[in-house]
């Protein structure tokens, strides 16, 4: 891979060790290996931003997170991500998020994160890396409850590249923001929960069946009935290889046969991947329905 990659993916791996302290340009020139005027050039030509909006954007979008989720004061969350004062800190997250984060922390609403991509990642995109040395695929028996699924379509996508490049790839971090009963993820619907012209791949995040929160503008609704799921986990992989692994565990799942559990698939109910992450190992779910015995 282009050194250059390599160096602005340093940048952004300081970056993410450092949000809470100082960051400067001569530290991520120190991360990259270039001068600083260089290092400049190449993370605004790999990320489109520059370094300064990146972290900002960064910062703020971790700092709604603590807001929703830990109940934190607005003082505490300026401060604890990098931020000089409390006014500047409140202005910035009106600019991002078209609301000010005392109203954020008591009612969040779902707003666009930043979601920081490694750029060796988008280097990567559709290039196959060869088998992943994987020697194990967990399964385990899941159950989800009724629930609804907050769900933004495509048009033609039957995968995640086709689907980013319809619907483009910060759609994840509006879903990161909502909280749901889990994490985001990718699914394959089945054809009762398409609409006509649009895909068979889609993105959205488990909430309860009486969720009541907004809906954001472009997204959808549906309900999804109570089921049992096949998870397949593979086993963790670095990161640069989750092409493969996501390989590997789909072609286990392809020879599975679950009537050796009891189980036939239900296709009725849609196919879900979570986010590739190689320390937890990919993961896939798929429905399944129990077999009568006779």
């Amino acid at each position: 891979m282009d050194k250059r990659v390599h160096a602005v993916q340093r940048m952004q791996d300081h970056v993410e060790a450092s949000l809470d302290g100082e960051i400067t340009m001569a530290a991520l020139a120190a991360a990259s290996g270039f001068s600083p005027w260089y290092s400049y050039r190449l993370f605004r030509q790999y990320t489109g931003l520059t370094p300064a909006d990146y972290v900002r954007r960064l910062r703020l979008s971790r700092s709604a997170l603590r807001l929703r989720d830990e109940k934190c004061s607005v003082t505490d969350a300026a401060f604890d991500l990098g931020f000089g004062s409390v006014e500047g800190y409140q202005r910035a997250f009106r600019r991002e998020f078209g609301c000010n984060p005392g109203e954020y922390a008591r009612n969040p609403v779902p707003v666009p994160l930043f979601i920081a991509y490694g750029v060796k990642f988008r280097e990567l995109g559709r290039r196959h890396m060869g088998k992943q040395d994987i020697r194990n695929v967990f399964i385990q028996v899941v159950h989800k409850p009724e629930r609804r699924l907050l769900l933004k379509r495509g048009k033609k996508a039957k995968d995640y590249f086709a689907y980013c490049e319809e619907v483009g790839c910060d759609i994840w971090g509006l879903l990161k923001s909502v909280k749901g009963l889990g994490e985001p993820m990718g699914l394959w619907l089945p054809e009762k929960l398409r609409r006509a012209g649009t895909s068979v791949y889609v993105q959205g995040v488990e909430v309860a069946r009486d969720y009541a929160g907004p809906v954001p503008e472009g997204l959808d609704m549906v309900r999804l009935p109570a089921a049992d799921y096949l998870m397949f986990q593979g086993e963790p992989f670095r990161e640069e290889d989750y092409c493969a692994a996501i390989e590997a565990v789909q072609e286990a799942m392809d020879r599975y046969e679950p009537s050796v559990t009891g189980y036939k698939w239900d296709d009725g109910n849609p196919r879900m991947q979570l986010e590739p992450i190689g320390k937890r190992g990919y993961i896939e779910l798929r429905a399944v329905k129990s077999v009568k015995r006779r």
